[in-house]
């Protein structure tokens, strides 16, 4: 009757996993033999590992990954131009505590999106605020900002943010309007924020996409100088994955 009262007064106080803890406890034998000290450390695991998982659910959220992605499950198979370290590197963080950019171009499908997300996670999985969105996407919100009176508030949110993913860039040449919105953007987290980018265009070839060479110039050196840099190559995901469900399809029949 205590340990059910005792069960209530914590879930009033919103401790519910330290509940449920005692409760399986009760349940165990071979937890009886346990000391006082062992059994109470149990209950504060289960209750900061219940808040951190929900803290980093919020962070997952707010960030708006296209794909659930896990740095444990990036396939290297035949991929070329990043390693298995060259991830565990980057998880750390160290690159948003030193506001580096990282850059990662390669040919659709080879699981760029992928990366960019499961590194993206890594981040809010150490409480490292992080916004993904597609280039032309913020372009476009860039856009109907200036048109409802609310870039100001935009612009601070894109400052403010320790880790911005600008994913798909470089999918058609940017107009001139556009070349000035990534300009003030990069200008403004120079030094201040990190960007990730994952595109199909190389660094070589990012020139093109801008229709002043001048301000080409200035937008690269801001978003390249200082960054970490990938360029991946091999055979297509999608296309991988296809073809072992094809051959599974075929061992079945």
């Amino acid at each position: 009757m205590l340990d059910k009262v005792t069960m209530n007064k914590l879930r009033d106080m919103r401790l519910s996993a330290m509940a449920d803890k005692l409760a399986w406890q009760l349940e165990q034998a071979e937890t009886q033999s346990l000391s006082f000290d062992e059994r109470f450390g149990m209950l504060v695991d289960a209750q900061w590992l219940a808040r951190y998982n929900r803290r980093i659910g919020r962070f997952v959220k707010q960030a708006g990954f296209r794909f659930p992605a896990a740095v444990e499950d990036i396939d290297y198979h035949e991929k070329q131009g990043i390693t298995k370290a060259d991830i565990q590197r980057l998880s750390d963080c160290l690159y948003i505590q030193k506001k580096q950019n990282v850059i990662i171009s390669g040919p659709t499908g080879i699981g760029k999106t992928y990366i960019a997300c499961a590194l993206g996670r890594s981040a809010c999985q150490q409480s490292i605020a992080v916004s993904y969105i597609r280039t032309s996407d913020l372009l476009l919100a860039l856009a109907e900002a200036h048109a409802t009176n609310s870039y100001s508030l935009l612009k601070k949110r894109l400052l403010n943010v320790p880790l911005l993913i600008l994913d798909d860039w470089g999918m058609k040449p940017f107009s001139m309007v556009e070349c000035h919105e990534i300009m003030e953007l990069v200008e403004l987290r120079y030094g201040r924020a990190s960007i990730m980018i994952s595109g199909q265009i190389p660094i070589s070839s990012w020139h093109e996409l801008f229709p002043d060479p001048t301000l080409a110039d200035a937008i690269l050196d801001r978003l390249v100088h200082n960054a970490f840099k990938f360029n991946l190559s091999g055979e297509s995901m999608r296309k991988t994955i296809a073809l072992r469900q094809f051959e599974e399809v075929g061992s079945e029949r």
